[in-house]
């Protein structure tokens, strides 16, 4: 059985340092962003389960996103509301970990469902005649346990890493949630083989995916411009509109994060950017499909009058 080499057992969040005239504010913003990733996800898996009409691959698949926002959010949000409340928090070695362990699974699997879905974007665009045949329910059982499964093994894999080296510097992480860098940051062992391991896996998790959608969509551009009526081309490119904004949105906010450097002057606005990736893109998922998506607006109208 792996055990861990410590030296230190507990971790100590600073949290938003500079910010102590603004934590009341920023404690009630996140707690109501909390509050509306729960309600709008949860109804979106409802809507999708009740709602024949949203019985298809496209929104089967978002019901995974929903569920992926929400371990993302019940991770990572109601400990940094402590933390902004008290201008910092302390939270044992091994919680820290788990909390990095979850949110990595989550983010490892919303890459591969966005990119599962692109490719049902490709297949119901490019290759309409094919595509009930190609995205049955098997593979889109299989396509979500896979995802599942991959990003379970792949979090697992780093916490393995993390057994291996012995904490023993300050337990000070200037960040409000633990994150990969600042875990790494505690460690006075070699890190060396960690970091290789977890630049090979970001590779094929993030990049990897990142290009397939990229492509997919390459595709799609040039499939839709080659369709003669305006209508036809309309409403091909709403069927996947969302989607790409959503994509957008998530690459975007992901990729911009990891710009700022972590330590310095600008750490703020690193912490600042993190909290787009953590809390609202979580939360812009289910208003991006739901609001723009006439079946939606129809199923949750049949929703409420059979609750009233």
């Amino acid at each position: 059985m792996v055990q861990f080499m410590l030296n230190i057992s507990n971790v100590h969040l600073m949290g938003f340092q500079g910010l102590q005239d603004l934590k009341y504010l920023l404690f009630f913003f996140l707690l109501l962003m909390f509050c509306l990733i729960m309600v709008g996800n949860t109804l979106i898996i409802v809507l999708i389960y009740l709602s024949r009409n949203l019985h298809s691959p496209m929104y089967f698949f978002l019901t995974q996103l929903s569920l992926s926002d929400i371990l993302l959010a019940t991770d990572i949000i109601p400990n940094t509301l402590s933390v902004v409340l008290h201008e910092g928090a302390t939270m044992s070695l091994g919680a820290c970990l788990a909390q990095f362990y979850f949110f990595g699974i989550a983010e490892c699997t919303e890459c591969l469902l966005l990119t599962v879905m692109s490719y049902d974007r490709y297949m119901a665009i490019c290759h309409p005649l094919h595509y009930n045949i190609t995205i049955n329910e098997s593979f889109c059982m299989k396509s979500v346990v896979s995802a599942w499964i991959v990003s379970f093994f792949v979090g697992l894999m780093d916490e393995l890493g993390f057994c291996r080296l012995q904490f023993c510097r300050a337990n000070v992480i200037d960040h409000f949630f633990c994150e990969y860098g600042p875990i790494v940051g505690l460690s006075c062992s070699d890190t060396f083989s960690l970091k290789i391991q977890t630049l090979i896996l970001g590779f094929l998790l993030t990049a990897c995916p990142f290009v397939l959608i990229v492509a997919s969509y390459v595709y799609i551009i040039f499939t839709i411009l080659k369709i003669q009526s305006q209508s036809g081309r309309q409403k091909a490119f709403l069927t996947c509109s969302s989607h790409l904004t959503v994509v957008s949105i998530f690459y975007g906010t992901l990729i911009s994060a990891y710009l700022f450097p972590t330590r310095g002057k600008l750490l703020i606005l690193g912490k600042i950017t993190s909290l787009l990736y953590t809390v609202v893109t979580p939360l812009l998922n289910p208003l991006i499909y739901s609001l723009r998506n006439r079946d939606f607006m129809e199923a949750f109208k049949h929703f409420k009058k059979s609750i009233d």
